[in-house]
């Protein structure tokens, strides 16, 4: 007698618990957890917050202290001694050479020049200390460089006025063919334009007691040579940290 057929085995779906047959799930492992420190070492660690916390507080009220004693000291200054700033003119410009030299393989500038820059102190209790001074001299808006003269630092007394005196030269400087034109043609009739501009750094001093010092610029020229050599004296203009013009 035949045997009767086998039923297919079912295959048991992903995920499948036997509920006769339950599983205890397995313990996860135990979480990391940060080393106890021991008292003594978190009270030090607190203590150096505290007095770290105490040192910029110190510091910041110290700063605070200082900017306000400052601008204290400064306003007393003002009001007490009204201080009015240098003035600057270009007392003379000469041109004691000028070469425009045509090459083959282009055109070449030889010059020498001599600038007188007067500074005046106007105030009568305070006196201006400069550092070292720097001028630089152009013409036709700066395009042509004429040179270059650093002089020592010096001081004017109130009511005094100091004369500073650069001599500055160039040789085989390369210039444009138009440039080269330009310029020679401008010196021939006299329309020759200078430009003088000295860099320095100013600062005051009061019954003996200096005050700090700033950077400034002087800018002098917008004057023809003829006018120049008739008696001209142009007023320079001061250009303080860059952006404040003075007149």
């Amino acid at each position: 007698m035949a045997s009767p057929p086998l039923k297919p085995v079912l295959q048991k779906p992903p995920g499948y618990r036997d509920p006769n047959n339950p599983q205890q799930p397995k313990p996860r492992p135990p979480l990391a957890r940060k080393p106890v420190l021991p008292l003594s070492l978190r009270s030090k660690k607190q203590r150096r917050r505290r007095y770290c916390r105490k040192c910029c507080c110190v510091f910041c009220v110290f700063i605070l202290i200082l900017i306000v004693a400052l601008i204290v000291a400064a306003s007393l200054i003002y009001i007490v001694y009204d201080p009015q700033p240098p003035v600057f003119h270009l007392q003379s410009f000469r041109v004691n050479r000028l070469n425009v030299t045509q090459k083959t393989d282009g055109v070449y500038l030889d010059a020498s020049t001599v600038t007188r820059v007067e500074v005046k102190n106007p105030n009568s209790k305070i006196q201006w200390y400069f550092g070292q001074t720097m001028f630089g001299i152009s013409t036709d808006d700066g395009n042509v460089n004429l040179g270059e003269k650093t002089i020592p630092a010096f001081s004017i007394k109130a009511k005094e006025v100091t004369l500073l005196k650069a001599e500055t030269r160039v040789k085989d400087q390369i210039l444009l063919d138009s440039e080269g034109k330009n310029l020679r043609g401008k010196f021939r009739s006299r329309e020759f334009v200078p430009s003088v501009e000295v860099q320095t750094r100013v600062g005051m001093s009061v019954q003996s007691l200096k005050i700090g010092t700033v950077g400034i610029s002087v800018v002098c020229g917008e004057v023809t040579l003829k006018k120049l050599e008739g008696g001209a004296m142009p007023k320079c203009t001061i250009t303080l940290l860059k952006w404040i013009k003075i007149q």
